[in-house]
């Protein structure tokens, strides 16, 4: 009596198993911090879990982003009132981002081994360029091409995710492509 119930979970547990790695990436680049980004990704998986479960399988995805930007977002806001705080008591030299930043324990180092060494060189290379080029971008700027790009969601869903119009979707994504491609030009083919 249970199966649907009991398939639904596995459903909705075999959806998180793909995507929290992507998540954890997008939060880290978001934060520069690994230990808040696992809390955001873990926090993000619950209230999924907990309030939307019953939803259909196809609604997960910008549900769950909308959660893990909403995390984020939520996370820059209180780092803006600490550090008003912190400058107004003259503590400004402190940092609130973490230099956590590389190594994750969620990254998956299999394909490492398919490669020549000159080649995970490289690719290594572009991939810490690229993260830092991402990380640099705006935060709207970067949501938006994290969603359309490496999650492939639509601007429709996108927008849904966050919380925010097509229109302005398509702006953010215009403009973290243009940024990237101007701050990544050199390995431009």
């Amino acid at each position: 009596m249970n199966t649907d119930n009991d398939n639904t979970f596995e459903n909705l547990e075999q959806f998180l198993i793909h995507s929290e790695k992507r998540a954890f990436i997008m939060a880290r680049v978001a934060t520069r911090d690994e230990d808040v980004a696992l809390d955001i990704v873990q926090d993000a998986m619950i209230k999924l879990v907990s309030k939307y479960s019953n939803k259909n399988s196809h609604e997960w995805p910008p549900l769950f982003y909308r959660i893990v930007q909403s995390r984020i977002n939520d996370w820059h806001r209180r780092q803006k009132v600490r550090n008003r705080w912190r400058s107004w008591l003259g503590n400004d030299k402190l940092s609130s981002q973490g230099e956590g930043f590389r190594d994750s324990p969620l990254e998956n180092k299999s394909n490492e081994n398919d490669q020549l060494p000159e080649d995970n060189t490289s690719s290594f290379e572009f991939s810490e360029k690229v993260e830092v080029a991402v990380s640099a971008l705006p935060l709207r700027q970067q949501q938006a091409f994290m969603l359309r790009a490496w999650e492939e969601m639509s601007t429709k869903e996108t927008a849904n995710a966050m919380k925010c119009s097509e229109g302005s979707v398509k702006t953010h994504y215009s403009r973290a492509l243009s940024s990237l491609r101007a701050s990544l030009e050199e390995f431009s083919l």
